[in-house]
């Protein structure tokens, strides 16, 4: 950045220190110009009405013309003889030559600055009738306009080293500044990478690095986040999976030390050991339910009757409500189709329906409704269980999370159904909402936007 803003900075000085200077001296040319070929046409026009011009006539005629300020004035015949010589000393090779070119019929102008003076000449023919009968050649030494010129280069040039200077302290103050806290958001970019989740970039202003120190510590508080839900999703996996481990140890250690275990026992602790290899196996297809969705599988959506659905997760509900004696009313409408895929619309509801059969009371009831309109699709589940409290609504999709520790255990709970479902939910563009199912129990309602004709192909 440094170079980047020197090397503008020396262009643009060269570009003022230069330009300036070549318009200006190319300005006085054009001035000298139209200013001594005028002067010397009209000496020419009139010296070619003398029939012999000498020294005293021409110095006449410069007089009434009033043409003077010049270094040198050289009237010649049309051989090439002096008639009139201001100067009075031989002249200069290139100056007999523009003369010679002049008698030839020609106008030459010439106009040099060598950095002291502007040195301007002009040699014009003299022509009476059409015939050339001499030439006038004036030369003017012009150091005013020069000096100029030098006094204004010499001033752009301490400005330019005076703003060089300038520009090079704010450069280096600028990146060095800049630098500093790209550094500083290296490092720390560096320390999260090592693991430290909780550390934060001190960050102030309201400029663009400023911004990205923002996005960066906002970036860490999630990955911090993040950091402590997979801790406590490992922790909390880690129990669910070592409880049944532990309990099918037990039991088989059991059976295996005691000799004399009569047939009725050890088929009671086989059972026992059964069921926890059961619960093993639910919480482990759970845990790899929620691993598919949170790796955000790209699935394929298809048209889905959710009334075909919940139809086939009460057939297999059905013994569970028997067994817990809880009776299943519903009222599903035809027609309520939503894009998803058949497994995670079963899981939904399944998972939903299992809760609400679980949780209940003995003699309870659930009642289905699925109802749609233009917009959306509405799945809900009412039961006549325990309930939610008010404060754990927030926590109840949380991984692990369960509202009673004790009767969730006892009914084979894992804490992840309604993880579950509120994930796949959210990946099939729904949203779940939970409330109070009164005079008791819970109210869980499903909403999915309604599929286009074209979407569905129906």
């Amino acid at each position: 950045m440094f170079s980047f803003l020197a090397a503008v900075m020396v262009l643009l000085l060269l570009l003022l220190n230069v330009f300036p200077i070549v318009s200006s001296r190319d300005t006085v040319f054009l001035e000298k110009e139209s200013s001594i070929s005028g002067k010397a046409s009209i000496l020419s026009t009139s010296l070619a009405k003398l029939d012999k011009p000498d020294r005293d006539s021409v110095a006449e005629v410069l007089r009434l013309l009033d043409i003077t300020g010049f270094d040198r004035t050289v009237v010649v015949d049309q051989d090439g003889r002096p008639v009139y010589n201001s100067a009075g000393i031989q002249a200069r090779s290139s100056e007999e030559a523009d003369i010679v070119t002049a008698l030839g019929g020609k106008t030459v102008f010439r106009s040099d600055y060598n950095g002291e003076a502007f040195l301007s000449s002009c040699a014009i023919p003299i022509s009476r009738q059409g015939a050339i009968t001499g030439a006038v050649y004036l030369l003017e030494k012009d150091v005013e306009r020069a000096n100029i010129i030098m006094d204004t280069q010499s001033q752009i040039r301490v400005i330019s080293v005076v703003v060089i200077l300038i520009v090079v302290a704010l450069a280096l103050v600028f990146s060095s500044t800049i630098i500093r806290r790209i550094q500083a958001l290296a490092i720390s970019m560096r320390i999260v990478a090592a693991g430290d989740y909780s550390h934060r970039l001190h960050t102030t202003g309201r400029d663009e690095l400023s911004d990205l120190g923002r996005e960066f510590n906002l970036l860490t508080e999630r990955l911090d986040d993040t950091e402590r839900q997979r801790r406590r999703f490992v922790s909390d996996a880690s129990h669910e999976l070592k409880t049944p481990l532990a309990s099918i140890r037990l039991l088989s250690d059991s059976i295996v030390q005691n000799e004399d275990m009569d047939a009725d026992t050890v088929r009671e602790f086989v059972t026992d050991i059964g069921n926890e290899a059961e619960r093993l196996q639910r919480t482990t297809e759970k845990l790899l339910d929620l691993s598919r969705l949170d790796d955000d599988i790209q699935v394929m959506p298809e048209p889905v009757d959710m009334k075909q659905v919940a139809v086939d997760a009460m057939v297999l509900l059905r013994p569970l409500a028997d067994e817990r004696q809880v009776r299943i009313r519903c009222d599903l409408a035809d027609g309520c189709v939503v894009m998803a895929t058949v497994d995670d619309m079963f899981h939904i509801i399944f998972n939903l329906i299992e809760n609400a059969i679980k949780y209940n009371v003995t003699g309870g009831s659930v009642f289905l409704s699925l109802r749609g309109d233009e917009d959306e699709i509405k799945f809900t589940v009412e039961d006549t269980g325990i309930g939610i409290p008010e404060e754990d609504r927030y926590n109840i999709f949380t991984r692990f999370y369960r509202v009673d520790k004790a009767r969730s255990r006892e009914a084979g709970g894992s804490g992840l159904g309604l993880s579950i479902v509120h994930d796949a939910v959210k990946v099939h563009g729904g949203s779940i909402m939970v409330g109070e199912n009164k005079p008791q129990g819970s109210r869980f309602t499903v909403s999915f936007p309604r599929p286009t004709a074209e979407e569905t192909g129906i």
